[in-house]
This record gives C-alpha cells, structure tokens and sequence, in this order.
C-alpha cells in the first residue's frame, strides 16, 4: 500500500513539473507560489516515507542481554564447611560445631579379681554440641557442651581477637601442653589419649593466652586458673568454687618446617601451676586402662596434699606421604604440703600407615583432620589406617607409689568418608605395682579391646 502510494506521489510530481511552465503563462502569480509550495510539501511526504522504508528493511537486532542484579553489599552467605556456616561481608559467620562417639570395650581382669566393672562395657563416650564463628574487628567465639558419664558441662566458651599472626584467647579453652593433649580427640590415633596426658589431669580451664603463628613457628603463652566445672559456686569448701584460687602460667613452641616432602614437627611446653587452697583437698594421679568404658584404675597414687605442680614435655612427629610418627615425653614434679615432692614420667611412640595412600592431616602445631581420597559411595571404601604405639607411665617416687604401666597398642582406623571414623584398638598392659580393689598392690599383664563409632562437625 506504501509503495502505490509512492508510485502516485512520483506521478503527480512529474506532471506538476511539465505542466509547471504552460501554468506560469496561464495563471497569476500567486496561483504559481501556491503550486510551488504544494510541491515542496509533497517531497517531504516522499523523503518521509523513503525514511521509514529504509528502518523497516533494516535488519534486527537483538538487545544484549540483561546484567544479573547485582547482589546487595550485606546478603548472607551459606556454604558447606563440614556443616553449615552462614557468613556476612562485614565479617559475621556462624557455624553449628559438635561430635558423637560411641564406645564398646572389653577389660581384661588379673587373675583372681572379682572387681565388677573390668569385662565387656558400653557407653555414649561423649555428645557436644556448640558452635564457633567470627564478628567484625577480628573478634571471634566458640561455645560448646559436653555430655559425658551422664553429665553435662561447658567444654569451650572463649572468644578470640586476631590481628595478623597474634591471637588473643579469653575464656575456658586448652591450655598450651602435649600434641597429644591439643590433637582433638576426633582425630587422634586411639580411642583414649596418652597415659600421662590424664594422669597429670590435663583439661581445659579458665584464663588468657596469646598465640603467635608465622609460616613454621608457633610460640604461645597462657595464665590459667581452674576449669569452669571446678570453680562453679556449687563446689563450695575446700574442694572448688569460691574458695578456689588457684593459678598457673604455661607456654608451648613448636617449629614445624617442611623439607623436601617431609612435614616435621619439634616441640616443647612447660606449666607451673599454684594449687592454693585446694592444697588442703588431696588429689590422685591416676590412670584407666586405655578404655574410658571402665572406671577401674590400675594406677593410682594414695591421697596427696598438693601445693604445686611443675610440668614439661617434649614433642616430635614427622609426616611423609602415607606414614607418620610421632612421640613424646612428659614429666610432673607435685610440691607436696608435708614438705619435698614427688616426681612422675610418661610418654609413648607411635607410627603409623595408610593403607589407601591418605597423609595424615597437620595444620600450624597440631594433627588435624585426615582428607579421604576416595570416599564410600564415590568409587572407593573410604580411608583404613593401622598405628602401633609404646605407652609408658610412671607413677612411683620414692614412699609414693602409684603403680607403672608398659602398653603395647595397636589400632585399625576406618574413615570411609570425611566426619565419620571407625575404630578398633587392641592391647597388652603390664602393670607392676597395679593396685587391687581390696588395696593391695601386684604384678600383672592384661589385654584390652575397644571400638569406637563416631561423627564429627
């Protein structure tokens, strides 16, 4: 229809233009200015639409596509990091944290004991639940409970300041001894820590701590005072709460290189430690045997009135490909009321292999967690490590006699995916000394076997 109306307009102007001399001759001037001025209206009408013909053949182009909303600055993230953890730009994250472990044991009984709780046990080893983040200013916190031998008590509860290698630690947390000791017990290599590590009633407590970490050093240092279950106001008297003064100071260094395809691990820490009032409540160094299933402790010192406690310990690992060793010694001389002391020593050596080609996990000073290289369910079984260890404690001193053990002890580790390990432990125990449940002392071997099944977040 455009184009006809094209074709009509070319006609009109072409007979306009023949007929436009014999009509200058014929008709006034005004008439002329009159058809003249129709004629340039009617070219514009022609360029017009030629206009609109040429954008109508044009070809089409598509408009780019749209940009994605840009996200606002302060939108929450969630991301998987072996549990949630929901994080902020301006420096908040939270993240739930805990582990479950389930034990089955069996304790051998020297020869003639009637003592009930050796033999076959179960139990819920411990349940914890808390959680850990971060807030702006280089502020963080942890916060977790432990139900344990059917109680329930604050394991963590600290918060953390961090600017560049320092961190400032303040609340219940570790203190500063023992790879052992500092090694979360969801990634150590048996189902109960070290000997000495118990004996000399290593635990979480209350105080401050500074830590420095370069690229291979760790050098920290702490004050402490008691453990929060032991300084709560329902452990009125003589035994804890607000006549529980005590105090300490302690500090660890570790130097961690790595060279060629060897991780090492050198290390050492040492504590003094200020009883005060709870002088006047006698304390046990004391040991189970290796299983946390019985209550039976062949090795226990008599009561003793303890003012002071001086502690070190010496620490060495060393990580290549699928093997890994590690040992450690560590001492305690108890400053007792009546005047001299009473020295005590322990430690243990220990190798280990990964039959899956796995390396044992370490991060800045401590063992930490073991990554599967071809997990249950993705084409593998998961990961399976064997451990052999010595474990010696010595708790004789002169009049004081607690009993020694020799241990020798091996463990089947299965992690068939990240979180979740199975383990079997078996062992020989030598006693010499060991006391009896009518209080006599002897000389004895014994075996123990253990499984744990646990989960970790």
């Amino acid at each position: 229809m455009m184009t006809v109306s094209l074709n009509r307009l070319a006609l009109l102007l072409a007979t306009s233009a023949l007929c436009t001399p014999w009509a200058a001759r014929a008709q006034s001037a005004e008439e002329v200015a009159a058809l003249r001025a129709e004629i340039q209206r009617l070219k514009e009408q022609v360029s017009t639409l030629e206009m609109r013909l040429d954008a109508i053949s044009a070809p089409v182009v598509a408009p780019p596509p749209a940009s994605p909303p840009a996200k606002p600055a302060d939108e929450t993230k969630i991301t998987w990091k072996g549990a949630p953890e929901l994080s902020r730009p301006d420096g908040w994250s939270f993240k739930p944290r805990g582990r479950v472990q389930a034990d089955i044991g069996f304790s051998g009984k020297p020869k003639g004991s009637t003592d009930r709780g050796l033999g076959f046990a179960s139990e819920l080893r411990r349940a914890r639940f808390g959680a850990e983040g971060t807030m702006p200013g280089g502020f963080g916190f942890r916060i977790e409970t432990e139900f344990s031998d059917n109680a329930t008590e604050i394991n963590d509860a600290y918060l953390t300041w961090t600017r560049g290698p320092l961190t400032i630690t303040a609340g219940q947390h570790n203190a500063f001894w023992s790879l052992e000791e500092l090694t979360s017990d969801s990634q150590t290599s048996f189902m109960e820590r070290a000997a000495f590590t118990d004996a000399f009633e290593f635990e979480r407590r209350v105080g401050v701590s500074a830590a420095y970490l370069s690229k291979s050093v760790s050098l920290t240092g702490s004050v402490f005072t008691d453990n929060i279950a032991d300084l709560a106001n329902a452990q009125d008297g003589v035994n804890g709460g607000d006549e529980n003064n005590s105090y300490g100071f302690g500090g660890r260094g570790v130097w961690f290189p790595v060279i060629g395809r060897t991780q090492w691990h050198l290390g050492g820490s040492a504590y003094w430690r200020d009883r005060g009032d709870l002088a006047r409540a006698p304390v046990r160094y004391r040991q189970r045997p290796f299983l946390h299933t019985t209550n039976t402790r062949f090795l226990s010192t008599a009561a003793l009135g303890v003012e002071s406690e001086t502690g070190y310990g010496a620490e060495f690992a060393a990580i290549r490909g699928a093997w890994h060793v590690a040992a450690e010694i560590g001492g305690l001389r108890a400053g007792l009321v009546t005047g001299g002391s009473a020295s005590f020593l322990g430690g243990y050596g220990e190798i280990g292999y990964y039959l899956t080609g796995e390396t044992r996990g370490y991060k800045a000073g401590f063992f930490n967690r073991t990554k599967v290289l071809r997990p249950l369910g993705k084409g593998g079984a998961g990961a399976f490590q064997i451990v052999l260890r010595y474990d010696a404690l010595d708790l004789n001193d002169g009049a004081v006699i607690g009993g020694t053990q020799k241990a020798y002890l091996a463990a089947l580790v299965w992690t068939p995916i990240d979180l979740m390990r199975v383990s079997l432990n078996a062992g020989w125990l030598d006693y010499r000394d060991a006391l009896l449940p009518d209080g006599s002392r002897a000389d004895f071997g014994t075996k123990t076997l253990g499984m744990r099944a646990e989960i970790d977040f």
